[in-house]
């Protein structure tokens, strides 16, 4: 106990930024319910006198605990890393024509998604998300509603969107998918024959590109029947904030995957997905579907 409050206090006290960085990640579980020190501080009001220590909820069991279980999804990375990519032999990994990415069959596959709609602006569209009939698929209902919010600056709206959670190693470290050994994505849905949007986002290192967003649309044809859908990814296409770039270049497969409908039609919507998972068509040689020029080409 002695040891963690000096600790948490040489990390407020001596500007040890990182140092409070790494002791938030290892201290994750007893931080839970506290209000931790930060460097903004609105115009005009009075610093915190009171240390940020002292709003911890300390435990000593919780700590062991989340420490055992993130050295131990260390010592499985580790494992995984020295067997091969992915965790596979290298000849199975050199051979292999599919893989199955996520797969819903039970609650825990559906906490691996997060769902949204036009509500955190002021919309009046619903999304939901559930187990379909006996647990053998994802169910993606709602309705959407184009209705803007009347506060003077939104424009348009009306659009519901299901995204998958950043994967996550130990110690909260960040994950990227390793999909280089594929040129397509493949998907097993039951729609309602609205279009949707696939989407792969990205994790940018500069602030300006945390709105691209490379997209390409899924069109399903509706009625009882399960359709498989065939993607390349050489067709996805880079846009940002809603509009599609002049300058163009090839996705890069190791970000998340979403879904979003927003085609302006009001009414009631809904996706079953069975599975996604990716595949290496050695027909499909295309690199990139789309035109890449320099726009400030020299004289």
């Amino acid at each position: 106990m002695t040891l963690t409050v000096m600790l948490l206090n040489g990390a407020s006290f001596h500007g040890g930024c990182c140092r409070h960085k790494v002791l938030l990640s290892l201290l994750g579980p007893l931080l839970s319910n506290s209000k931790f020190y930060s460097s903004y501080r609105r115009p005009g009001a009075e610093p915190e006198k009171k240390p940020s220590w002292q709003n911890v909820d300390f435990s000593f069991k919780k700590s062991i605990d989340h420490l055992k279980t993130q050295l131990s999804l260390l010592k499985k990375e580790t494992q995984d890393y020295l067997l091969g990519p992915g965790g596979h032999p290298l000849s199975q990994h050199l051979l292999e024509h599919t893989r199955v990415l996520w797969q819903f069959r039970s609650q825990e596959d559906l906490n691996k998604w997060v769902i949204s709609s036009d509500v955190e602006i002021g919309g009046k569209s619903e999304v939901y998300l559930k187990l379909g009939r006996n647990n053998q698929a994802a169910l993606l209902y709602g309705t959407l509603n184009t209705e803007v919010p009347r506060d003077g600056e939104t424009k348009y709206s009306g659009y519901c969107s299901m995204r998958s959670r950043p994967a996550v190693g130990s110690f909260k470290r960040k994950k990227y998918y390793d999909w280089s050994n594929f040129n397509t994505l493949y998907l097993r849905v039951r729609g309602d024959g609205r279009p949707w949007m696939v989407n792969v986002y990205t994790d940018p290192y500069f602030s300006h590109q945390k709105d691209d967003l490379y997209s390409y649309f899924m069109f399903t044809r509706g009625g009882p029947y399960w359709e498989e859908i065939k993607i390349p990814f050489s067709k996805f296409f880079l846009s940002s904030q809603g509009r599609v770039q002049d300058n163009q270049h090839p996705v890069w497969l190791d970000k998340t995957l979403g879904f979003t409908i927003g085609d302006k039609v009001n009414g009631p919507f809904q996706l079953e997905i069975d599975f996604i998972g990716l595949l290496n068509d050695r027909a499909h040689r295309e690199e990139f579907a789309y035109e890449a020029y320099d726009k400030n080409t020299p004289v």
